[in-house]
């Protein structure tokens, strides 16, 4: 059974283009660049420099003034031409005094620009009717999945090429200008007065460029920070700082003697010396950089630029902590940051280039590779930050100039599945600060850690899904490391925070099933059974399972066993209606419903319903318990099945009814166009778009009052629920959503790169790197050595990119009359296989013989069947470094091999 969907399945299947962006769909455009957890400065869709995000909060339209790449070339014998390199303006052009001019925004600019974004690269080709080159640029911040310090660079390099096609030689120049950003924006405690700024000239090989620092800001104040601009360029013009005039005298000043030659007064009035702290300006000021060169007929010539910052503060959201950050361990300032990134440009660019192409060669869907790669941007905004200890923390997102709703909150990180799987360290702090700073004796976890970690905060409600979900993501980050040491010590509160069930009223008398007051990422509590909760809680306890037979505790085993089996048994039997799972309102007897949770009664006190009511269920109150679901068809009700997945845990519930329950979300909550449904609530889908509804009442019984997100939409649930139905085999259902939901962001209506809920850069949104993971089949079990790949579409010839705590790489599968063969090649990293299991295609038939072959020479391997596809056991196991390669060949049936 499939539902019909309202794409073509060329829409959904076809391995076409990937986006390209143009005219008014540069608008919305914001292209994070930064490292992880250091803030960003954005790349604009037009060219221009926008979000300047790196004081350690964020920043959502403030923009750098008098910050910008300009071009003058000069074909020879022709006149010259300066232009601003941005695209046109867009409209609107309102302003009380006219359009904004504090990125000179009345100078010509080029005719169009094509902006293409391949997370971390961005690419835009210029066209322009009057300059005598083509212009390209790309930028980039280092991104190499394991690589922490590597990807953790606070740094934007900015690759201008010039490109001449004319038979004339052409002079030209590249400007790049920009504000001394020291004080700019504080980080919620300010500095009064500011001490004087600083831009100086430094010059250390292979770099040069200007400095912006304040020499009498000290040491420990919270808004202390350099920036740099920089370029490896050695023919460069200088000024470090512009004419000091009044009314735009220093603009006219600039431009003008730019636009005649190129060239740059030359005007080095400070130049760095170690030790030395000269006077700085009151004011803050420009400085500018004039690159300069000659393009030859036919040739073409690249320009590097970058933008480097050092901000070592960070106002916490625990008791407004100042702490320091991992950039302050890292580099000296912004000049050792940019010196760093361009001394290794090429070991960095390389690794970058190598994921890139690793990701983007995956046989998938464009708009799937969109969904992956974009939301990757997220903890390199200001979502993410991280310490000095290297401990990582994230909000839930950010509004435009402060964090929203801290705590690297549980309930919001369950979805995010991105750092997990590139960054495994970085996700294995999250795990050990949730269960080593924030499990009480009793169990009970802080669902919002504390920041820094060591600090603790006040106790609330714990969360359900949160905590149980951490218990899940616990496993799962054990299974991609291997790190039994890791797994032993957060191990013991790890029992506390599932045994929390049993002491902390979700389930008391042990059933499987949570009947409490539960606290839930729809920051409001669930009464009575239902399975978005419970399915959290199967998948706990039998993660639980795993990880106590692997620590030799089987008794613990068998207890978390009894457990889950008695809870999935009870919620097959009490919450499925024949299509999907509902809820159960109930309060237990001696649950105390607080007045702000009771509605009006869905019906009268003289109804037959309550005064004889079932004799399995306890009375109804005498009101409605506000913000349940009851009969609802609810996105996710499967959520812990999902995660159960990622996980490799297996099926909590019913395998036939999980398939139907999940296609019934998408039967019942999808919509497109979305525009006839009304929503009272949060805005995130309007008029012709798709989205899917958090939930819906297909068999009618809303409750007057159902819970507060109940109509919206939210693209990180949106994620989830298209990866679980693609793990269920529904493929083109999955694709579906996740096609609603890029097409949404196009650019026009709303950025690529930034993916909002209660925030931008909302991290939920992380929860997009499942759905490669299920078309792919991807799993890895580092305990027993065991990866597999079980490809939902294309097996013919399917290529994907995997990554695991160990190391990453691709995986490639074809078929053809005779064989079926499989190259897993290494790219980053160590790996260590005891087996492989493989899903050839429908109609191909292996007859068992294998043949195995590493770098190194032959490989002992057994082949058997398993379900529909193939498991080859290595009986030595298989070690691959960086750079080498397996491959496996099955061969077919005599007479039976098909396509």
């Amino acid at each position: 059974m499939k539902a019909s969907t309202p794409y073509s399945r060329e829409e959904l299947f076809g391995l076409g283009r990937r986006r390209t962006f143009t005219g008014e769909a540069l608008a919305q455009i914001a292209f994070p660049l930064g490292g992880i957890g250091t803030g960003t400065v954005s790349l604009g869709g037009r060219g221009q420099l926008r979000d300047w995000e790196i004081f350690n909060r964020p920043a959502k339209g403030k923009n750098l003034p008098m910050t910008f790449f300009a071009v003058w070339a000069q074909a020879d014998g022709l006149p010259a031409v300066a232009k601003i390199l941005e695209r046109r303006l867009l409209p609107p052009f309102t302003g009380s005094g006219g359009h904004d001019r504090s990125g000179l925004g009345g100078v010509a600019r080029l005719d169009e620009a094509a902006f293409r974004g391949e997370y971390p690269f961005a690419r835009i080709d210029f066209r322009d009717a009057d300059l005598p080159v083509r212009v390209r640029l790309e930028a980039f911040n280092p991104f190499i999945p394991l690589r922490v310090e590597d990807s953790s660079i606070p740094a934007a390099l900015f690759q201008w090429t010039f490109e001449n096609r004319s038979g004339r030689p052409v002079a030209l120049s590249l400007l790049s200008t920009m504000q001394n950003p020291v004080g700019w924006q504080d980080i919620g405690v300010e500095t009064k007065p500011f001490p004087p700024r600083l831009n100086q000239f430094r010059e250390e090989e292979p770099v040069r460029g200007l400095w912006f620092w304040s020499p009498e800001l000290k040491a420990e104040d919270p808004n202390q920070g350099t920036a740099a601009l920089m370029t490896t360029w050695p023919d460069v013009d200088v000024q470090t700082r512009l004419y000091r005039g009044g009314w735009w005298d220093s603009a006219h000043l600039l431009w003008d003697d730019f636009a005649a030659d190129g060239r740059l007064e030359h005007r080095i009035e400070s130049t760095y010396r170690q030790g030395e702290k000269p006077a700085g300006t009151e004011r803050p000021e420009v400085g500018a950089l004039a690159l300069r060169t000659t393009v030859a007929p036919g040739g073409s010539v690249t320009l590097p630029v970058a933008i480097a910052w050092h901000f070592p503060f960070i106002k916490c959201w625990t008791e407004n902590i100042i702490a320091r950050t991992a950039v302050s361990r890292q580099f000296r300032d912004a000049w050792d940051a940019g010196r760093t990134l361009f001394v290794n440009l090429d070991r960095l660019e390389s690794g970058s280039r190598r994921w890139h192409g690793a990701l983007f060669s995956s046989t998938l869907p464009p708009f799937v590779l969109d969904a992956v790669s974009s939301q990757a941007s997220i903890f390199r905004t200001q979502t993410c930050f991280r310490l000095a200890d290297g401990q990582f923390y994230g909000w839930e997102g950010c509004s435009d100039d402060r964090g929203c709703c801290h705590g690297t909150c549980t309930h919001v990180w369950n979805y995010e599945q991105t750092l997990a799987f590139l960054f495994p360290s970085l996700e294995r702090s999250i795990r050990r600060n949730e269960f080593l700073n924030s499990v009480s004796p009793d169990g009970h976890m802080q669902f919002r850690s504390s920041a820094p970690a060591n600090v603790r905060m006040g106790r609330f409600h714990a969360c359900g899904d949160g905590q149980m979900g951490a218990v899940i993501r616990a496993y799962r980050d054990w299974q991609l490391s291997g790190d039994d040491a890791f797994l032993r010590e957060i191990w013991p509160n790890v029992k506390k925070a599932v045994e929390y069930a049993w002491t902390g009223g979700w389930d008391a008398d042990r059933d499987g099933v949570m009947e409490g007051c539960q606290h839930n990422t729809y920051d409001i509590e669930f009464y009575g059974p239902n399975t978005m909760m419970g399915a959290m809680y199967l998948g706990a306890l039998r993660a639980a399972e795993e990880m106590a037979l692997a620590l030799g505790e089987a008794g613990k085993a068998r207890e978390y066993r009894t457990v889950f089996e008695s809870g999935r048994a009870r919620m097959d039997a009490e919450l499925w209606n024949g299509e999907y799972y509902i809820q159960k309102v109930e309060v237990k007897e001696g649950l105390e419903v607080p007045e702000h949770l009771r509605g009006p009664a869905a019906c009268g006190a003289g109804c037959a319903c309550r005064e004889t009511p079932s004799p399995a269920s306890p009375p109804l109150p005498a009101f409605e318990v506000k913000y349940q679901y009851g009969d609802g068809c609810l996105s996710d009700q499967l959520l812990g099945q999902w995660a159960a997945h990622v996980a490799g845990l297996g099926y909590l519930l019913d395998p036939a009814r999980v398939r139907q329950a999940v296609l019934h979300v998408f039967r019942y909550n999808f919509q497109k166009p979305i525009g006839s449904f009304s929503n009272v609530q949060r805005i995130y889908a309007l008029n012709d778009e798709a989205g899917l509804l958090l939930c819906s009442w297909p068999r009618g019984s809303r409750p007057k009052l159902p819970f507060v997100y109940s109509d919206e939409v939210w693209t990180g649930i949106e994620y989830q629920v298209a990866a679980h139905l693609i793990f269920e085999g529904l493929v083109a259902e999955g694709l579906a959503i996740v096609k609603g939901v890029r097409d949404r962001h196009d650019g026009l209506r709303r950025n690529p790169w930034d993916e909002f809920e209660c925030g931008h850069h909302y991290a939920r949104a992380m929860s997009s790197w499942s759905v490669l993971l299920a078309l792919s089949g991807f799993s890895f079990q580092a305990s027993r050595k065991a990866i597999a790949f079980r490809p939902r579409l294309g097996r013919e010839g399917f290529r994907t990119f995997f990554s695991t705590g160990q190391g990453w790489g691709t995986f490639q599968q074809k078929a053809s009359a005779g064989r079926f063969e499989v190259v897993l090649a290494l790219l980053e990293g160590g790996l260590e296989l005891g087996s492989l299991a493989v899903l050839p295609p429908k109609g191909f038939a292996a007859d068992g013989r294998v043949q195995a072959s590493a770098d190194r020479g032959p490989v002992p391997a057994e082949a058997s069947a398993s379900g529909e596809g193939w498991t080859i056991v290595f009986p030595a196991p298989v070690r691959l470094a960086a750079g080498e390669t397996l491959k496996v060949r099955l061969a077919a049936s005599a007479g039976r091999a098909r396509r």
